[in-house]
């Protein structure tokens, strides 16, 4: 391997040393758990408190689309994705929409997976598959995408040998994960998120001072923009950017609040006080995170031209090879920054791997409860292995054809068809089931129906600048709400 990617051997001990360690933690996490019970492996009791729930949730949406996919599209757009940082600022603004009254309800039903709040809002077996296939869908999407992403990162820093090392990155990295996790459930991914949190604040740390000192400022990097590519790269956006801009506010805004996982994570909270402490802290994340990975592929932009297509993906990690080749320094640094992003991926892959376990043996092939809770949770390790072992494959076979971008942009389409479901049903007690039902089923086929066929008034995926999703999304709520309206039910009562 270290004929493939250029580090040494103490670099690889290092990387190797850390992918063991989080194999260690998910030991420790097994030996760790209170009951063999769903609740236990899945939400770790319920007892997530703010440093662990910050650090998770942290952890979670600063995934691979954030870090590789964010520098990548500023590689292609420039500028002009500026407002990508923006975007994990909405994802925030989306949870309080819904967090505190769903954290409540879950503490007091036990609610598990996000469809049996659900079950308990509609009494809907339909709806409540309907929403499960969905939200499996988009997290196979997300894992998938992560999966991508590693080998991406090796794929960037390898070079002539690219093409083996991504398959190399993905096929081992997803062991590791998938180890570890089986192993410890939720307990094991929230404590290595910790760990993965942390080395990922010091990764863009190190990563923004490095670029900084071997380039040069910013402003040398806007000259050579401007010399090559003018103004579109630094020029104010036109009305079709700016729809576009607006568009992706809401799709990934309400969509990505809407993430399995991360409700998962809202269940988990010790109390409510935890759970709005750290949706504070991670109201400031995105300037230290996106902003700095939105730089590097400017930087690389600037340095490394030439990367079109998917391989733009490609370009933070080959910023960070261009740094490691200049000095010993700089190469104990891209080490150290290259863990980092490896934290990145796998803390939100792991994530949606125990979800989509979850998800299918208590929503779509429920097995025996109570006494049997153990064969429940072997049921879901199984799964997970199943699932990991087809996405690698689907990893290795996609890579040649798709950007990130344009995998993440699909499961958004998807998942913001939920919030009539969870979002207005919170807050609108006048909702019933079958309305609802097919506001979602309408939404999810008129997305998808503009996402894959070519219309003549649909470019770039998108109808005027605007996702599929957000096109379906005002159809999907009248159908839902005006539905329930001539249904005229008598509202619901929260108990």
């Amino acid at each position: 391997m270290s004929s493939i990617l250029p580090f040494s051997h103490w670099g690889w001990s290092f990387i190797l040393l850390y992918l063991l360690s989080l194999i260690l933690i998910g030991y420790i996490a097994k030996k760790s758990k209170v009951s063999d019970s769903l609740e236990d492996y899945y939400l770790a009791g319920r007892n997530f408190g703010p440093i662990v729930l910050i650090l998770t949730l942290y952890a979670t949406q600063y995934s691979g689309n954030s870090i590789f996919g964010v520098s990548g599209n500023a590689y292609r757009l420039g500028y002009t994705w500026l407002v990508g940082v923006h975007y994990m600022l909405a994802i925030v603004m989306g949870y309080l929409l819904f967090a505190g009254k769903l954290h409540k309800l879950s503490k007091l039903h036990q609610f598990l997976t996000p469809s049996d709040y659900l079950f308990y809002r509609f009494r809907s077996k339909s709806l409540c598959t309907l929403a499960s296939m969905i939200m499996i869908i988009c997290l196979s999407n997300y894992f998938l995408a992560q999966l991508m992403t590693m080998g991406r990162a090796f794929q960037g820093l390898a070079g002539d040998y690219g093409d083996i090392a991504y398959d190399y990155g993905v096929i081992m990295l997803a062991l590791i994960m998938v180890i570890y996790g089986t192993l410890g459930g939720i307990r094991a991914i929230a404590w290595t998120d910790m760990i993965q949190g942390l080395v990922l604040m010091s990764g863009l740390i190190f990563l923004i001072i490095l670029v900084r000192y071997h380039f040069g400022s910013l402003e040398q990097v806007n000259e050579i923009i401007y010399e090559r590519s003018g103004e579109f790269f630094l020029d104010p956006p036109k009305a079709p950017m700016l729809r576009e801009w607006i568009s992706y506010m809401i799709v990934i805004g309400l969509g990505g609040a809407l993430y399995p996982h991360a409700m998962q994570r809202i269940f988990a909270a010790k109390n409510i006080k935890t759970l709005y402490k750290s949706l504070s802290v991670m109201s400031f994340m995105p300037y230290t995170t996106a902003l700095i990975a939105l730089i590097a592929g400017l930087y690389a932009l600037a340095y490394i031209p030439g990367l079109e297509g998917s391989n733009a993906d490609q370009a933070l990690a080959s910023l960070l090879r261009l740094i490691q080749e200049t000095s010993i320094f700089g190469g104990i640094l891209v080490v150290i920054i290259f863990a980092a992003f490896l934290a990145a991926l796998m803390s939100t892959a792991d994530s949606a791997m125990l979800t989509i376990s979850s998800m299918f043996i208590k929503d779509i092939f429920p097995q025996r409860s109570g006494e049997y809770d153990q064969s429940n949770v072997n049921f879901g390790k199984r799964l997970s292995w199943i699932l990991v072992s087809v996405l690698v494959l689907l990893a290795i076979l996609l890579k040649d054809h798709a950007s990130l971008i344009a995998v993440m942009d699909r499961k958004f389409d998807l998942l913001v068809q939920l919030v009539p479901a969870f979002i207005i049903s919170l807050h609108y007690k006048f909702l019933s089931a079958k309305p609802v039902f097919y506001g979602l089923l309408f939404g999810v086929l008129i997305s998808l129906v503009l996402a894959f066929i070519p219309f003549s008034f649909i470019e770039n995926g998108k109808f005027y600048g605007f996702h599929p999703g957000v096109v379906a999304l005002p159809i999907n709520i009248l159908i839902a709400i005006f539905g329930s309206l001539r249904f005229k039910l008598r509202p619901f009562k929260y108990t």
